[in-house]
């Protein structure tokens, strides 16, 4: 492809923060840096990280500054200011707050606090529009149709996913087909861009709703086998062509030469 998109959406771990002892990966997030420096290319971070754990990671890894972050696994939206402060959203907040009603996560919560596989998570991974515990890595499918039973038809949706990096099982309580592919379809229609010209690159269970919603999607190298076959899948049966792009380096480079691929940043 030659039209530069204009949007770059990304995950955080596994996906652009350079993996521990790769020398390549910080090399290319250096040029990946100076990119959206030299242009007015749009950068949005799509994390599970709450608000300040997605700060903490752009200082701690020297991550280029995004304009915007879709955090908390897509149920908080923030905008960075000209003075360096960070705006929420208010506008998504009130669209999520229809979609639950007077559903109480209180309500929900005391009902999954006793299953006792389930640990809840830190204070600080829990928000207004998200409740999340951790569970056995295997036991995770399980777990989550337990969750999604318990919550019957209350409006809530249930995100599952395995850390790549420590094993453990991640179930997250969200407002109802709340998303990352969700938070950016509303990000990205409120600030008038063409869905189809937005990439969106990631690694992992909780990118695949963004991976398969028909962004220009990268799936970086090491993603697993499982993520690299449900996104091809599903991109054969909507019928896109070049929509998904599977890259053979991992992380921050697997980003970079997808962005290549899609006429982002220029071949070398």
């Amino acid at each position: 492809m030659n039209n530069n998109p204009g949007v770059l959406a990304t995950d955080l771990d596994g996906t652009l923060i350079p993996l521990s002892g790769n020398q390549s990966n910080h090399r290319d997030l250096v040029q990946l840096s100076e990119h959206f420096q030299s242009c007015e290319d749009t950068l949005v971070f799509v994390t599970g990280r709450h608000f300040d754990s997605a700060h903490q990671a752009i200082r701690d890894h020297q991550l280029p500054r995004p304009d915007w972050i879709i955090c908390d696994v897509g149920t908080t939206i923030c905008r960075s200011k000209a003075d360096g402060s960070w705006e929420p959203s208010e506008a998504y907040a009130d669209v999520l707050t229809k979609i639950v009603c007077s559903s109480s996560f209180h309500e929900i919560r005391a009902q999954l606090v006793s299953i006792p596989q389930l640990r809840l998570q830190e204070a600080e991974k829990q928000g207004k529009f998200k409740l999340s515990f951790y569970c056995e890595g295997h036991d995770v499918d399980v777990l989550a149709s337990r969750v999604k039973a318990c919550v019957g038809k209350h409006p809530f949706s249930i995100v599952s996913s395995v850390d790549p990096f420590n094993g453990d099982g991640l179930i997250d309580l969200l407002p109802l087909n709340a998303s990352k592919a969700f938070a950016l379809r509303w990000w990205a229609q409120s600030q008038q861009h063409d869905e189809t010209r937005v990439v969106f690159a990631g690694d992992s269970g909780n990118d695949m709703a963004a991976l398969t919603a028909g962004y220009l999607s990268i799936v970086v190298g090491n993603a697993s086998e499982h993520v690299i076959e449900h996104a091809s899948k599903a991109h054969q049966r909507a019928g896109w062509v070049d929509r998904l792009y599977i890259a053979s380096a991992v992380a921050t480079s697997g980003v970079v030469e997808g962005c290549r691929h899609y006429g982002m940043i220029p071949s070398e």
